[in-house]
Order: structure tokens, then sequence, then C-alpha cells
């Protein structure tokens, strides 16, 4: 009887969420959802575009910035065919070997951005504490290693969690998950098996990744304030201070849904299953929506060279 009740990953099916208590009003949510999900497109896109486009924003920090906007990108695209398919056409079922491919890549795309995001802290140390240095220390070759070092980490990294999730045997009265798309905190309550193995492989990439990330970003950003308080002149001290807005606001709508997240799942099971989905959407959403607005808005060269390329294309007959 028991094994009746058991089958492998290879065979199971899992049963997605969208928003507990507006099942019946999951239409009307696709608008929302679509909404986010184009301006996410749009913005980030554009500013790929802009930046590969344009020589001027051949710079270190555009280059980053590139990157970032790439991950945001990943992480929508992988979170996007179960989403819109809940929402617009009401698909709960996802196979697992499905299940298994979006979460592995909606972890790498956010593994790669906590290392684009430290890239990026790096890359603000070095432009307040040595300008001088800056275009000989960052230049475009080790720029080119750091984006290669970067999308290999996050990608062998997730590969032995896959497949260690993958040989597990689920119950298939038991595979529903908690979200609108499959992540691994999610998926690791439901095998039928001792996951001793798969924890201890999880806990170690969320230190070496995330942990290491943003203690390495805490610290940048410990010296860049050391070397701002050196600088005497107001004028100097409010220019450094702006170069770090754009990038501060990044690391803080990434990493503290993301915390937030992490409390919900290890203290919140009491809590409404309502928090924990809206904190899931925020964790993966809010990071793509607000930094193309943000450094749209803070970083001129980004600005001008949205204008330049609006007025090239007007321009063409």
């Amino acid at each position: 009887m028991k094994s009746s009740n058991i089958s492998l990953a290879s065979s199971s099916t899992f049963i997605l969420v969208g928003i507990p208590g507006l099942e019946a009003a999951r239409a009307w949510m696709s608008i929302p959802f679509c909404l986010i999900y184009l301006t996410i497109l749009v913005g980030n896109s554009t500013i790929l575009y802009v930046i590969l486009k344009d020589p001027v924003l051949h710079q270190p920090m555009s280059q980053f910035l590139a990157m970032l906007a790439f991950t945001e990108l990943g992480v929508s695209l992988s979170t996007m065919p179960t989403v819109l398919g809940i929402f617009l056409v009401g698909i709960m079922e996802i196979n697992s070997n499905a299940c298994l491919v979006q979460m592995y890549f909606i972890h790498s795309f956010s593994i790669l951005e906590s290392g684009v995001l430290l890239a990026m802290a790096f890359d603000r140390f070095v432009a307040i504490y040595s300008p001088l240095m800056y275009s000989v220390i960052l230049t475009r070759r080790r720029i080119r290693a750091m984006g290669v070092g970067l999308i290999l980490k996050s990608t062998v990294l997730m590969v032995p969690l896959a497949v260690l999730l993958k040989r597990l045997p689920f119950c298939q009265q038991e595979n529903l998950l908690s979200h609108s798309y499959c992540l691994h905190s999610d998926l690791i309550r439901l095998p039928c098996a001792d996951t001793t193995l798969n924890n201890i492989s999880g806990l170690f990439i969320v230190l070496s990744t995330f942990g290491l990330d943003s203690v390495l970003i805490v610290l940048s950003y410990a010296l860049i304030l050391k070397t701002m308080l050196g600088i005497v002149s107001g004028v100097g001290w409010l220019k450094a201070l702006n170069t770090c807005v754009s990038h501060v606001c990044a690391v803080l709508v990434y990493y503290v849904p993301m915390i937030g997240l992490a409390m919900l799942h290890r203290f919140g099971q009491h809590l409404s299953p309502l928090l924990q989905v809206m904190m899931a959407n925020a964790y993966l959403f809010i990071p793509a929506l607000v930094n193309p607005i943000v450094y749209s808005l803070k970083t001129k060269e980004i600005r001008k060279g949205i204008f330049r390329n609006l007025i090239q294309k007007r321009s063409i007959p």
C-alpha cells in the first residue's frame, strides 16, 4: 500500500497555487501580473539594449548594470510560464521535470544577481577609493572575466542540488506547492525520504553565495564610508554619495524581500499562506521592476543614452 502512494520525481506532478483566497478573481489578477511582466521586460530590455548599442556607455558600471538587467530578465522569464499559465488559463499542474528545470533557472539567476550586486559594490569602492586607477583596475577584459566567472558559479552550484532533489521520491497526495513557481525551499518539504544531504547542500549554497556576497557587500560599503569620511570637500562628499545611491537601492530591494521570505519559511508556518505568497512575489518581482526605474532616474549617463537612441530612431526616415 505504501508504494502506491509514492512515485519517483520523474513521474510526479506538482500543484501550483495562485493567490490564496482570490481564486475566483483569477482572470482579474492576470491584469496586474501581465502589466508587471510587461514593465519588467520593457524596462530591463531597454537598459540592456541601450548599454550594448551605445559606445559611450561601454564603461565598467554600465557593463555591470547590463549584467544586472540580464539577470532580472532571466528571473522573470523563468517564472513567467507558470505564473501567467495560472492566472490567464488556469493551468495549476506542472510536471516534476519542468518544475526542477524552473527551480534550477530561478535559483541560478538569483545567485547570479547576488554576484553581480557584489561586483557592482566592488566597482563603487574602486571608483571612490582610487578614482585615478579606476580604468586601469576595471578593464573590459577583467569585467568580462568576472561576468563569465559569475555565470559559471551560478550554473554549476545549482546542478548538484537539482540532481539530489530529482532522486528523491514524492508523495502524490502531498505534492501541493506554496507558490506560482517552483522554489527549492518549497520542494524540499515534500519528499518521502531523508533530505539531510539536500538540506546540507542547500545550506552550503546559500552561505557560499548569498551569505558571502552580502557580507562582502557590507564590507565594501564600510570601506566606502571610511573613504568618504576622509573627503573634506562637501561637494566631493555628496558626489561620492550620489554614485552609490542607485546601487544601495538595488541591494535593499533584493536582499530585504529575500531575507523576509527566508524568515517566513523558517518561522512563519503558522502565518497566513497569503503572506508567504506575497513575500515570494516581492522577492522575485520588485528588484526586476524597480531597478530599471531607479537606474534610469538616478544615472545621468543611462538617461542620456536612452534619449540618444530615441532621437536616432526618430531621425531615421
